[in-house]
């Protein structure tokens, strides 16, 4: 039998469970954390087990999630059946895709063959979902720059207390961005990385959180499958995947670049990327007393200075995070 909580929500969920869909209910467990307010629970009926979104809806809007989650399904993408809505409450019944996601079972061995399932999730996201009709909004110069806002408010004011130079910030912002506008425009789920990529005894992998889709730059999600932030591979092993992907847009007509212009695309993207995830990573620790996600930011901060020594026009920003922000930064961490 399910325990007793003393969750005001969790009471909710519960009562439209019991009284609304007539479930009776064996076990009732959270079923995953979250950077954001929603929340998820399993929950095992006598008719069989689901997942319970949970997103308040003064502070999260479950519209996103289930109009994206059509666009998604009509591109063959395995995301969650939707089963029933409650959006006054901010409720939903989902499909359960299981516990294990990518990041509990990579390793030398399996990585190849889950990554490759991935690529054929990816390349579908990318070449069958129909734009037009669902009006995702654009990855566009405004959203580019409150991301990396991010970054600068929370990592460098907030957590560090260091101001960057306007000269140095002016000079990264324009260059990161004209790189992301740049590139050719597809369906971009935003969040692309083993957490978020399930498991799944078939049509692996399943896919989760994706209700912040943009149309955006082609690399964007690669990178963030690539250089996850969550685990890292040896530079050698990622060229090697990311050429592989880069053939196949190329097949497909995705792209008419070469290769060296696609590998910057992808090296700046990240950084872009990298530097938000950054930002909220300490907004999740100062703000949302989530403080373990701090332990994912030298794996990030390592990305960054990686991409930095690879590219001239990005050495004095490299200097101020050398002379700077990494001093003060280890002895915050």
């Amino acid at each position: 039998m399910y325990q007793a909580t003393a969750d005001l929500r969790s009471k909710a969920i519960l009562s439209w469970l019991n009284e609304k869909l007539r479930f009776k209910i064996e076990s009732f467990e959270p079923a995953s954390n979250d950077a954001s307010f929603r929340r998820y629970f399993r929950v095992i009926h006598a008719g069989g087990r689901h997942i319970v979104m949970d997103a308040p809806p003064n502070k999260e809007n479950t519209e996103p999630f289930i109009r994206i989650a059509g666009l998604l399904k009509q591109a063959d993408i395995h995301v969650p059946d939707i089963y029933r809505q409650n959006l006054a409450e901010g409720f939903l019944l989902l499909e359960d895709l299981g516990s294990q996601c990518f990041l509990d079972r990579l390793d030398e061995k399996s990585a190849d063959s889950l990554y490759q399932s991935a690529f054929d999730s990816l390349f579908k996201l990318q070449t069958q979902a129909g734009l037009e009709q669902f009006h995702l909004p654009r990855y566009d110069e405004a959203l580019l720059q409150r991301e990396l806002d991010i970054f600068y408010q929370w990592f460098l004011g907030d957590l560090l207390a260091v101001t960057m130079p306007k000269r140095v910030k002016g000079f990264l912002d324009a260059f990161l961005i004209e790189s992301a506008l740049s590139q050719p425009q597809v369906c971009v789920h935003r969040d692309f990385h083993s957490r978020n990529l399930m498991v799944l005894g078939e049509r692996s992998p399943g896919v989760i959180d994706f209700q912040d889709a943009v149309i955006g730059p082609i690399t964007y999600d690669l990178v963030s499958l690539l250089r996850d932030c969550y685990i890292s591979w040896p530079p050698q092993q990622v060229e090697q995947w990311m050429r592989q992907y880069y053939r196949r847009l190329q097949a497909a007509g995705l792209i008419s670049v070469d290769i060296d212009r696609f590998r910057r695309w992808f090296d700046l993207m990240g950084l872009q990327r990298h530097l938000k995830a950054i930002g909220i990573f300490a907004r999740l620790h100062l703000r949302d007393q989530k403080p373990g996600y701090l332990a994912d930011i030298p794996r990030t901060m390592n990305y960054v200075t990686q991409v930095c020594g690879v590219y001239p026009e990005l050495a004095d920003f490299a200097r101020f995070l050398r002379e700077r922000v990494l001093p003060v930064y280890q002895d915050k961490l």
